[in-house]
C-alpha cells in the first residue's frame, strides 16, 4: 500500500511537472514570437484555408490551442477579425495542438534521458544570457516536459498494472462494443479536462493507462474525444462577461468540436478500426500496449483532421447557426462611452493586453477628439444656454476622461505583474505616457470650456478679429487631433508623425504672433485688460493642447523625431 501511496504521489508530481513544462514552453515561445503570432493571426485570414492553416501553424509554435483560441477569442472582441475569420483559426488550432499528443506518444517509445540533461545544461547557460534567455527558458520547457514523461512512463511500470488483477478487471468489465460505455468514458474525460483546465494533463493520463495495457483502446480514444470538449472550456471561460462576438467565437469553438465527436460517434468503430490499421494495431488481439500511445496520437490527428476537412466548406452556415444561438445585440442609440477592449479575463498573454489596451487607448483619443469638437464653436459663442450646456457636458466628459484614464492604466498595472519581455516593458511606459496626455488634451478642452464660460459670465466681448484668430487656430488644433487619431488607428505604420510636427510649428508660430500681437493692442487701449487676458489664456491652452497631441503622438510611435 505505502508503495503505491509513493508511486501516486510521483504521478501527480510527474503530472504537475508536465502542466509547468508545457506553459513554460508555452510562454517562452509567444515571447520569442511577440508581436509577430498578432500580425500572422489578423492577417493571414484571407480565406478559409490560409485562415485554417495559420490556427494550425501558431498553435504547433505555442504548443497551445487554449492560447490561440484565447488569442482569437480577444481579436474577434477586438474587431481584428470577423466570425468567420475565427472559426477557420479555430480549426487549425485543433489541427495545430495534435503535435503535442505526438509529443507525449514519443515518451512512451524513446528514451527522452539522453535529451533531458542536455537541455537543462545548454537552457541554464543561456537563461543567464540576456539576449538568449528565452531560448533558454524554451529549452527548460521542453525539458521539463520530457522529464515528466520519463518520469510518467517510468511511473507506470512501477504501478505493474497489468498484473494488478483488481484493476485489469475493474476495465474489463466495461462493455467496449457498446455505445452507452464509449459515451461515459467521453464525458469522463469532458469533466477531468474542464476541471483541471489542461487537455494535456488528460491526454497524459490517457497515454499512461494504455501503455500499461490495462485501458482498451476504445475507453482511452473516448477520453481523448472527451478532451476535445472539454478543451473548449478554457474559451468559453475566458469569453464570460465580455462582448457579445467573444462569446459567439467561444461557442463556435464548441459547436465545430461537439458536432466532430457526434458523427465519429456514428461511425465510431469503423473509423477506430481504420486508425489502427493505419498505426499498425489490431484493437482483436492481446498485447502490443507499447502500440497504444501511437494509436492514440493517430487517432487525435486523423479526428481533427477529418473534422475539419468536413465542415471548413460550411463555415457560413456555422456562423449562421452561432448567430441565431447568440444573436447580435442591437444598437438603439447612442450610449455613453465604455471601454470596449479591456477585458482582464481574456489576458492570456502580455502581447494580447498590450494590444487590447493600444485599441483602448485608440478609442479613447476618438474621446479627447470629440470633446474638442464640442467645445471649439464656444470660444466665440455668446449664446448663454450653448455655452452652458456645452460647458455641462465638456465636464462630464472630463470626469469621465479621468475614469477611462484609471482604469487602462490599472489593466496595464496588472499585466506588468506578469514576466515581460524587454519589449512588452517598453510598450507599456509608452501607453502609460500616451493615456497620461490624452487626458491632459482633455483636460486643455474642460480649460477651453471654462474660460469661454467666465468670458460670458463676465459680459467680455472679444473683437472680429480676435474671434477670427482664435477660430483659425482651432482649425490648426483640429487637424492636428484628426491626424493623432489617424496615428493612433494606423497598424500599417504608413502614417508619418512628421505631419504632426508641422502643424505643431504652426500652432506654435501662431501662438507667439498672437501674443506679441494682443499685448501691442491692449498697451494701445485696443481693448480692455481683462479681455487681453481672456484672449491670451485661450490662445495660451489651444497651444499647450497642441503639445499634448505631439506628446501623444510620439509615445504611440515610440521614437522622438528632429523637427
Amino acid at each position: 500500500m505505502h508503495n503505491y501511496v509513493m508511486i501516486g504521489m510521483q504521478l501527480l508530481g510527474s503530472l504537475g511537472l508536465l502542466i509547468f513544462g508545457m506553459r513554460m514552453m508555452s510562454d517562452a515561445l509567444q515571447k520569442m514570437a511577440g508581436s509577430h503570432l498578432r500580425h500572422i493571426l489578423s492577417r493571414m485570414t484571407a480565406n478559409r484555408f490560409t485562415g485554417m492553416l495559420t490556427g494550425a501553424f501558431v498553435t504547433c509554435a505555442v504548443q497551445s490551442s487554449s492560447a490561440t483560441t484565447v488569442m482569437v477569442v480577444s481579436f474577434v472582441s477586438a474587431g481584428l477579425l470577423t466570425l468567420a475569420q475565427s472559426i477557420s483559426i479555430i480549426m487549425g488550432a485543433n489541427i495545430g495542438t495534435t503535435l503535442t499528443a505526438w509529443i507525449m506518444s514519443l515518451g512512451y517509445s524513446v528514451d527522452l534521458t539522453t535529451v533531458v540533461y542536455p537541455a537543462f545544461a545548454i537552457g541554464i547557460l543561456l537563461i543567464y544570457s540576456k539576449r538568449h534567455r528565452y531560448m533558454g527558458d524554451l529549452l527548460y520547457g521542453i525539458a521539463f516536459l520530457f522529464l515528466a514523461l520519463v518520469l510518467l512512463s517510468a511511473g507506470g511500470k512501477s504501478l505493474d498494472l497489468e498484473h494488478n488483477e483488481s484493476v485489469v478487471q475493474f476495465f474489463a468489465s466495461f462493455d467496449t462494443s457498446s455505445h452507452l460505455t464509449i459515451i461515459a468514458f467521453l464525458a469522463i474525460g469532458t469533466v477531468i479536462t474542464c476541471v483541471v483546465q489542461s487537455s494535456a494533463a488528460v491526454m497524459a493520463i490517457t497515454i499512461l493507462l494504455c501503455s500499461t495495457g490495462v485501458l482498451p483502446v476504445y475507453l482511452g480514444i473516448a477520453l481523448v474525444m472527451g478532451e476535445n470538449i472539454g478543451t473548449t472550456a478554457t474559451a468559453n471561460f475566458a469569453a464570460l462577461g465580455v462582448g457579445i462576438k467573444a462569446r459567439q467565437t467561444a461557442l463556435a469553438h464548441l459547436l465545430f468540436n461537439v458536432f466532430g465527436v457526434t458523427w465519429v460517434l456514428i461511425v465510431f468503430y469503423p473509423f477506430v478500426d481504420l486508425v489502427c490499421s493505419l498505426a499498425g494495431y489490431d484493437p482483436t488481439a492481446g498485447g502490443q500496449a507499447e502500440r497504444l500511445p501511437v494509436v492514440l496520437a493517430m487517432f487525435h490527428s486523423c479526428f481533427n483532421v477529418a473534422n475539419t476537412a468536413v465542415l471548413i466548406g460550411f463555415i457560413p452556415q456555422m456562423e449562421r447557426v452561432v448567430r441565431w444561438i447568440l444573436p447580435d445585440v442591437k444598437k438603439g442609440g447612442p450610449e455613453p462611452y465604455r471601454l470596449m477592449y479591456l477585458q482582464s479575463n481574456l489576458i492570456q498573454t502580455p502581447e494580447i493586453a498590450v494590444l487590447q489596451a493600444q485599441k483602448e487607448a485608440a478609442r479613447y483619443a476618438d474621446e479627447v477628439c470629440r470633446m474638442f469638437t464640442e467645445v471649439r464653436p464656444i470660444l466665440t459663442e455668446m449664446d448663454e444656454k450653448k455655452i452652458q450646456q456645452t460647458y455641462d457636458a465638456i465636464d462630464k466628459a472630463e470626469q469621465q476622461s479621468d475614469e477611462i484614464e484609471l482604469e487602462i492604466a490599472h489593466y496595464l498595472e496588472q499585466v506588468s505583474d506578469g514576466h515581460l519581455s524587454d519589449e512588452t516593458k517598453t510598450k507599456i511606459r509608452r501607453l502609460m505616457r500616451e493615456i497620461g496626455e490624452l487626458e491632459s488634451i482633455a483636460d486643455a478642452c474642460f480649460n477651453l470650456a471654462r474660460t469661454s464660460q467666465r468670458r460670458h459670465s463676465s459680459s467680455l466681448q472679444l473683437g472680429q478679429e480676435q474671434q477670427s484668430n482664435l477660430v483659425r487656430m482651432a482649425d490648426l488644433c483640429n487637424e492636428a487631433l484628426a491626424q493623432m487619431s489617424r496615428l493612433m488607428h494606423d497598424e500599417t505604420h504608413e502614417v508619418d508623425i512628421k505631419e504632426t510636427y508641422r502643424l505643431e510649428l504652426a500652432i506654435n508660430d501662431m501662438r507667439d504672433r498672437l501674443k506679441s500681437e494682443n499685448i501691442r493692442a491692449v498697451n494701445d487701449r485696443v481693448y480692455d485688460y481683462e479681455v487681453g487676458v481672456l484672449y491670451s489664456d485661450l490662445v495660451g491652452e489651444m497651444e499647450r493642447l497642441g503639445d499634448y497631441i505631439v506628446n501623444a503622438s510620439e509615445a504611440r510611435v515610440g521614437k522622438k523625431e528632429n523637427y
